[in-house]
C-alpha cells in the first residue's frame, strides 16, 4: 500500500529533481518558449516542500489538493494551471484515504492526467506533456491488470514516459508559446513532457522496495 510518508517522499523527490533539473529545463523551454519552465517549477515545487509541515494532519486527498492550490499560486506561465489542476484532481479522486493499492493510484493519476486535458485540451502528438502522461497511464493499467504489484507497474509506467518525453523531439508544436514557432519546433524536447516524466519518477522512486 502506498502510505502518507510515501506520497510525502514523492514531493520531497520531485522538489529535488526538479531544483536539479532547473537550468536543463529551462534550456529546454528558451528554445521552444519562454525560457522559464525550470525556474517556475523549482520555485512552486520549493513552496510546496515548505507548507508540508503544515498539512502534517492531513489524508493523502487533502494533502494532494493543498499541493495543487500552492503550484497553482505559485508556478507561473501555463505549467501552474495544469500541474496545480493535476494534484488537485489526484487529491480529489482519493479523498480522505489513509493509503493506496493499486486501482487506486491508477485511479489517481488518470484524474489527475484527466484534469490536465480538460485544462490544456491536448491530444497525443501536441508535444506537451500529455506526450509523457498517456503512455506511463496505458503502461500502468496494463501493468497493473497483468498482475504486476504497483512498484513494479510504476517503473514500467516511468519507462513509457521517458519514451513519450524522447518522442516529442520529432513533433511540431500544436500548443502553447511553442506552436508560434511551427517547423522551427521540430527537434526540440518539450520541457512539459519532461518535468512529467521527472515527476513520475521521483513517484517511482519513493515507493520500489515498499509494496
Amino acid at each position: 500500500m502506498l502510505t502518507r510518508p510515501q506520497i510525502i517522499a514523492w514531493l520531497n523527490n520531485a522538489a529535488e529533481v526538479l531544483h536539479e533539473n532547473k537550468e536543463y529545463l529551462t534550456d529546454l523551454d528558451a528554445a521552444i518558449g519562454d525560457a522559464d519552465h525550470g525556474i517556475n517549477m523549482d520555485r512552486g515545487f520549493q513552496n510546496v516542500i515548505q507548507k508540508i509541515p503544515q498539512w502534517e494532519e492531513m489524508d493523502i486527498g487533502a494533502l494532494l489538493k493543498s499541493v495543487g492550490m500552492t503550484l497553482m499560486s505559485t508556478v507561473g506561465g501555463a505549467s501552474g494551471p495544469l500541474y496545480g489542476t493535476f494534484f488537485l484532481r489526484c487529491g480529489m479522486a482519493v479523498a480522505s484515504q489513509p493509503e493506496l493499492d493499486g486501482p487506486d493510484l491508477l485511479k489517481m493519476l488518470t484524474a489527475g492526467v484527466e484534469g490536465i486535458l480538460q485544462r490544456g485540451r491536448a491530444v497525443p502528438g501536441d508535444k506537451t506533456l500529455y506526450d509523457a502522461f498517456k503512455p506511463a497511464l496505458e503502461a500502468l493499467s496494463i501493468s497493473l491488470g497483468n498482475g504486476d504489484d504497483p512498484g513494479t507497474a510504476l517503473i514500467k509506467a516511468v519507462a513509457a514516459a521517458e519514451a513519450g518525453m524522447q518522442a516529442t523531439i520529432p513533433l511540431q508544436a500544436r500548443k502553447g508559446r511553442a506552436s508560434y514557432l511551427g517547423e522551427r519546433s521540430i527537434g526540440h524536447q518539450d520541457p512539459g513532457a519532461t518535468s512529467a516524466y521527472l515527476i513520475l519518477k521521483a513517484l517511482s522512486d519513493a515507493v520500489q522496495g515498499s509494496w
